[in-house]
């Protein structure tokens, strides 16, 4: 089914105001979701303390998020194209909001890592539900200049969220991280309803693939757990069982990729699968997934190694290390709006490329600066130099994915996006975590070294010229 911008949506009186805040509505969806992924870090110490969560499991506080959104993200975006983007971004909001309150609220562990999993299912209905509603609304270059908010919003609530963390740990407390969501919420609600941010559509007379769904939660969920355990500290390793510890750790990756491969069998064979494979394999959305997860996992690995480096290497309280974030964030919206500007005319291809190079180079900054002893202010202008490239960079990544993706199949493109969104933040953080451990600077020299490489790889990979903004993806 195919629902028209002018038709559906926008109100002949006035178009470009109903727009501007149907995309206000859809970035403050999208801000709540990315702002949970880190702001949590700032408050790990007190809010363990509190709920008398294990050393060696207060990692999961992160984890127990990101398994969830990061599995259920296909299954997320199939029904929104089935159901309707309208019906699932109500869904989605009143899931997470009243699990928000319900984390706020938590007076044990359990309570709240259950909690803290209930939020990761209402963010993976509600992020690709509200990106195929952006790709609904917009069309030919305002669909770029959307989507280089949704990457600034994307990218800069990761920093964001270290700041408000800080700021709400150091002030009302860090139950306050989770109850700002309610008004927020609720608000975002009242604007989906109100601005006609969603089409209403009568549901399709078609049916979810349960077994792709199975398969697809699973193995992406399996994928995430074993990455945010090993960036978490697994508790096994913790105890001192490193052998057994490794080995679960691994078996998770093998049991992911085993039911990965299951899923792709699955859906060659499915009348109406998940998300179509063909879709996955056209050039753009497997170029644009690449970047994302090469840009995402360079980026939350930054962030998480920054933090680190400044609360326990130089002593900073959660106040000072929030706001040590704000130009990191500021210089995150700048890339994607830059990049939001250039795209349509140079093509993501160079844009990319040149921006990833700006991140090398950012890091490298970082690197020395941590490695030398320089002053925090100089390794906060690297941190913020790789933020402005890598902002751009993940602007790239959704045009290079979207940019052409119909109507009918809006909903799984961006669940296919979002997915490798999330192993990129599951992996950036993991895989440069575990090299940081030899030294934080050794960490930045590799994510240096990494976004060189990248850089190189965007130039051969991505295909030249403008994101194509209509028409079905070329195999």
């Amino acid at each position: 089914m195919t629902h028209t911008h002018a038709d559906r949506l926008a109100p002949a009186r006035s178009p470009g105001r109903l727009d501007t805040l149907a995309l206000v509505v859809l970035a403050l969806a999208q801000a709540m979701l990315v702002l949970d992924v880190t702001v949590v870090n700032v408050a790990l110490p007190v809010m363990s303390a509190e709920l008398g969560l294990a050393t060696e499991l207060a990692g999961w506080a992160v984890a127990a998020y990101a398994v969830p959104f990061g599995g259920l993200l296909l299954l997320g975006g199939r029904l929104a194209d089935v159901a309707g983007t309208r019906r699932m971004l109500l869904a989605g909001l009143l899931l997470f909001t009243i699990a928000s309150l319900a984390v706020g609220l938590a007076t044990s562990a359990e309570w709240f890592l259950a909690a803290r999993a209930l939020q990761g299912a209402g963010a993976a209905l509600l992020s690709p539900a509200a990106l195929a509603a952006l790709l609904h609304r917009f069309q030919a270059g305002a669909r770029h200049r959307a989507l280089a908010v949704w990457g600034a919003v994307g990218g800069g609530g990761a920093a964001l969220g270290v700041l408000l963390g800080g700021l709400l740990t150091g002030g009302p407390g860090w139950r306050w991280i989770f109850f700002v969501n309610v008004p927020i919420g609720i608000l975002v609600a009242a604007g989906v309803v109100v601005f006609a941010v969603a089409p209403r559509v009568t549901p399709r007379r078609e049916r979810v693939d349960l077994a792709g769904a199975l398969l697809a939660t699973a193995g992406l969920g399996s994928l995430v757990a074993a990455l945010s355990a090993t960036a978490t500290g697994e508790p096994l390793l913790s105890a001192g069982l490193a052998a057994v510890g490794i080995a679960l750790l691994a078996a998770f990756v093998a049991v992911g990729i085993a039911l990965r491969a299951a899923f792709v069998a699955v859906e060659r064979r499915s009348a109406q699968p998940l998300v179509r494979l063909g879709l996955i394999r056209s050039r753009s959305v497997a170029t644009g997934s690449l970047l994302m997860l090469v840009a995402t996992g360079l980026l939350v690995g930054a962030l998480f190694m920054f933090s680190f480096e400044l609360q326990a290497e130089s002593g900073w309280s959660p106040i000072a290390t929030g706001l040590a974030f704000l130009p990191i964030s500021v210089a995150i919206v700048a890339g994607s709006h830059t990049a939001g500007r250039l795209v349509g005319r140079l093509g993501p291809r160079i844009v990319g490329s040149v921006a990833l190079l700006v991140a090398a180079i950012g890091l490298g900054v970082a690197a020395t600066a941590i490695t030398v002893g320089w002053p925090e202010a100089i390794a906060i202008v690297g941190v913020a130099l790789t933020a402005l490239g890598l902002g751009a960079a993940l602007v790239c990544a959704s045009t290079t994915a979207l940019g052409g993706v119909e109507q009918d199949e809006a909903g799984a493109a961006s669940g296919v996006l979002n997915s490798f969104h999330e192993l990129g933040s599951a992996a950036g953080v993991a895989g440069l975590g575990a090299i940081a451990a030899a030294g934080i600077g050794i960490g930045f020299q590799a994510a240096a070294g990494a976004a060189a490489v990248a850089a190189l790889l965007a130039m051969a990979l991505i295909a030249p010229g403008a994101p194509r903004t209509t028409g079905r993806f070329v195999h």
